[in-house]
């Protein structure tokens, strides 16, 4: 952005103008990814140009309404430059030196040091639930099969509902929050789950295009203590994410402290 159109700016060609601010063609180098389509790119340039003018039209009204600062402004661009810098070069060598390996030890002594801060918001399960037209083949063998522990029928049945179901998710270690489980079913509607986990290992239920058939090997209700396997993935990305503070801490005491002994600045009293 420039504030004049005199000397060699006269042979810039200008895109769009505020007052005495003017945008240039040249500016808009950078803004278009390789590849874009002509259609993308005029609309992405549209875009730009018309957010640039918003700006430029509250930067000129703000300063007809309030006194502005220069100095404090200008401390305030280069303190946001200077943190876009560290930052880059932090993110830089933070990938050069993270070690991304989170042992199963380190996740366990995670969990058992901080059990208060996994405290099931919601209700999970591990489950079985398979939704199928009504008009689908064999129904009346699909509670058979779900119970039966052969791996011959636990086949037919991955194979069966692969075939027939609307929606179905077969038992496994993985834990699954109840509601997402079921959903658009009428098991969503239930008034007391928690009750309903209780009472029901297995259930069936049906509407007008549906049947359902639901079993439940585990439960965990809303507010007690979550299983480490559902918080495993929630733990490793805390102590990855500890290790990338660790390692921002780290650079920056670096980096001072070779300042210091290679006598790299002075702070003059």
């Amino acid at each position: 952005m420039k504030t004049s159109s005199s000397g060699s700016e006269t042979e810039r060609q200008p895109v769009a103008r505020v007052d005495n601010a003017y945008l240039y063609k040249d500016e808009l180098d950078g803004i278009i990814a390789p590849g874009t389509s002509r259609q993308d790119s005029t609309t992405r340039v549209e875009a730009y140009i018309n957010s640039w003018v918003r700006k430029q039209l509250l930067i000129q009204e703000a300063t007809r309404k309030i006194d502005i600062n220069e100095a404090d402004v200008e401390r305030k661009i280069l303190d946001y430059r200077y943190s876009i810098i560290a930052y880059e070069y932090q993110n830089y060598y933070i990938k050069q030196h993270l070690d991304t390996i989170v042992s199963n030890t380190e996740v366990e002594a995670y969990y058992k040091g901080n059990i208060d801060n996994f405290i099931l918001k919601q209700n999970i399960v591990q489950a079985t639930f398979i939704k199928v037209p009504k008009n689908a083949p064999r129904t009346a063998k699909i509670k058979e099969l779900i119970y039966s522990k052969r791996e011959k029928d636990e086949k037919e049945l991955k194979s069966y509902c692969l075939s027939f179901s609307s929606a179905y998710h077969i038992s496994d270690s993985s834990w699954m929050i109840f509601d997402d489980l079921v959903r658009n079913s009428p098991l969503v509607e239930i008034p007391n789950k928690i009750q309903f986990l209780k009472s029901n290992p297995y259930y069936e239920t049906s509407d007008d295009g549906y049947l359902y058939f639901l079993k439940v090997d585990q439960y965990r209700i809303s507010d007690n203590v979550s299983p480490l396997e559902f918080v495993k993935d929630d733990i490793r990305n805390i102590i990855l994410n500890k290790r990338k503070v660790e390692l921002a801490d780290k650079l920056e005491d670096e980096v001072y402290n070779n300042g210091v002994n290679q006598k790299e600045f002075e702070i003059f009293k």
